[in-house]
This record gives structure tokens, sequence and C-alpha cells, in this order.
């Protein structure tokens, strides 16, 4: 089993107490219902929960940004494309990490991981998803 509960509320709070004593009114997250594998800390309803709590809890408005939502992990790709270029795919790949079981040691066209667990699954089929796009869109 994978699900850490709270994970995602406990890095939340964490973020809101540093935004709260730098001044900064927004946070930004990386949660996603499209393809959230289950995880109820990774639901919109939750993050507007959050957001709400943690305004509470300061006593000052923040904003909980959440862009890849209700996009898949296809959609990431191309939107870290469209942001950064292949510079910030490859950054991506390169830095990022999501394999349940922290393997480190093969890296993938995706980036590094066991290639099996449900992330590195997830991150792959959204990885020939991207490519599949991107070669359909160059072909034409």
């Amino acid at each position: 089993n994978t699900f850490v509960p709270g994970r995602n509320l406990l890095f939340l709070t964490l973020a809101a107490a540093l935004a709260y004593r730098r001044g900064l009114d927004v946070i930004v997250t990386g949660v996603c219902e499209t393809d959230f594998s289950g995880y109820p800390d990774c639901r919109d309803d939750t993050m507007k929960a959050m957001q709400v709590a943690l305004s509470l809890g300061m006593d000052r408005k923040l904003l909980i940004e959440t862009p890849l939502m209700w996009i898949d992990k296809a959609g990431t790709w191309t939107m870290a494309e469209t942001l950064g270029g292949q510079t910030l795919v490859d950054l991506i790949a390169e830095e990022t990490h999501t394999c349940y079981r922290g393997e480190r040691d093969r890296r993938r066209p995706w980036g590094y991981g066991c290639g099996t667990c449900p992330a590195c699954d997830l991150r792959a089929r959204g990885w020939d998803k991207y490519q599949a796009n991107r070669q359909r869109m160059a072909a034409r």
C-alpha cells in the first residue's frame, strides 16, 4: 500500500506556515484528481477545504493553486514543454521522482523508477501518450 494518510495535508500546512512567514498568498501544488490513484488528499474538494482551513488558521486569505488538477500525465508533460521547452521536459525527467519503491538506479525516458509500481506505470503511460501526441503533431 502506498497511501500515506494526510501526507498532502501535512505538506500544505507546512507550506502555508512558510508562506505566512514570507508574506506570500499563493501555494502551488501538483495534485491531480484526473489520475490521483484513489488518494483522497489529491482531490479538488480536499484542496478547496484546505484553502479555507488554512486561510482561517493563518487569519489571512491563502490561495491554493492546482494547475495539474484536471489534466492527465500526458497533459502535464505537454504543459512542461509549453512552459519551458525541451529543457524543462528534460529537467523534470532527470530531477523529479514518483516511484513508490524509491528506485533511482535505472533511468527511463520519462525519468527514474522501477517501471512497475502504479506511479511508474502512470508516468510511463503519460509519457508514451505525450510522445505519440508530439509525433502526430509533427506529422501534420
